[in-house]
């Protein structure tokens, strides 16, 4: 190790230790490793959100991606419980949530007009038709630089999306010291964001707390 690398070593732990929240939770990052006697994880196998205090919360959610994975799991997706969930009791500082939109789809519209009045930031993009016919809006260009400008203002983000194309943007903001919780349907998952994430939440494993008792009240699409 030369005097580069334990400059580095110490940068990073100064971080950790400047997050007080990391204290007594697991962390990774490259092949540095920290973990109490109460938390026992494989690097493969990061499934479980355990922070006794996450700090202030940040929500980021691509609304497609979640969207495509309630319908694998058969499910329409209660929103006030998801949130609830996702914030497990900490400081929200925002969620945001999204979407493509069709903005003839009345339907849609008064679904994120529920959404802006319940407690979601709706970050929207005009659905753009493909050459075979399908209608498709990327957001994660918005995502990434939301989570980055954001990364002062808040210690641990919630990304909702199984994304490979975001790992990126979630390794940057592991560097500025925040702790990134990972939640997505495991087979829509990309090993890239899932290896970069602090830990990951298969949503097959908590749908029973996240999904619609009725069908009744508004739906994403």
């Amino acid at each position: 190790m030369d005097i580069h690398e334990i400059s580095d070593y110490k940068s990073e732990y100064k971080v950790i230790s400047d997050r007080p929240y990391l204290h007594g939770d697991l962390f990774v990052g490259n092949d540095i490793r920290f973990e109490d006697d109460n938390i026992i994880k494989s690097a493969d196998d990061k499934l479980i959100c355990n922070a006794v205090n996450r700090g202030r919360v940040a929500i980021f959610i691509d609304g497609s991606n979640l969207f495509y994975a309630a319908l694998q799991l058969n499910i329409e997706i209660d929103y006030t419980k998801l949130l609830v969930y996702l914030t497990k009791g900490s400081q929200l500082l925002r969620a945001f949530f999204y979407t493509g939109v069709d903005r003839s789809n009345d339907k849609q519209q008064g679904f994120l007009l529920w959404m802006r009045r319940n407690g979601y930031r709706v970050v929207t993009k005009d659905l753009v038709q493909l050459p075979d016919g399908s209608k498709k809006a990327n957001l994660d260009v918005e995502i990434a630089v939301d989570m980055m400008n954001l990364a002062p203002h808040y210690d641990t983000a919630v990304l909702v999306s199984g994304d490979g194309d975001l790992a990126y943007a979630v390794n940057a903001v592991s560097y500025q010291g925040v702790r990134v919780e990972v939640v997505s349907l495991r087979s829509m998952t990309s090993e890239s964001l899932i290896n970069v994430a602090d830990c990951f939440v298969d949503l097959d494993s908590i749908k029973q707390e996240i999904q619609k008792t009725s069908h009744s009240g508004f739906n994403y699409r």
